[in-house]
């Protein structure tokens, strides 16, 4: 695909993935999927494969945000197999306390499935307001 083609696709999903249908994103998503979280705080890692990404953090920030949850994007730049995503998040913990990160997220495509994530956010609010990341939801390395 395209730059365009896939500037254009990410920002289909990701818009349904904001009004509250995540499903497309979900699957689009590699089974062999890596996401690294940059920085250097309790929450960066490198995650490997779908399963633990769902599981581990997802399911882990699922523990501790209220229903609703979701980031908003707001500008896309795409290059080769990039797409380049910022936006803003509009969550709440369950204990009703606003977490409205800024991310920058990086997504790397390949024939229509992302196979690498890269984000980038305020890690200080991240550890203000939801923790340090478990260390026994990390993956052995």
């Amino acid at each position: 695909m395209t730059a365009s083609a896939n500037k254009q696709w990410m920002q289909e999903l990701l818009a349904k993935a904001a009004a509250g249908d995540r499903a497309a994103y979900l699957s689009a998503i590699a089974d062999d999927v890596t996401m690294v979280i940059t920085g250097q705080y309790s929450w960066s890692q490198t995650i490997r494969g779908k399963e633990a990404l769902l599981r581990n953090l997802h399911g882990h920030l699922a523990s501790l945000l209220a229903e609703g949850r979701r980031t908003v994007p707001h500008r896309f730049i795409a290059e080769d197999d990039l797409v380049v995503v910022e936006g803003k998040g509009e969550m709440r913990t369950k204990a009703g306390q606003a977490y409205n990160n800024d991310y920058c997220l990086i997504f790397r495509l390949h024939e229509r499935r992302i196979v690498e994530i890269r984000e980038y956010c305020d890690s200080a609010l991240t550890e203000a307001v939801l923790g340090s990341y478990p260390a026994s939801l990390r993956q052995a390395s």
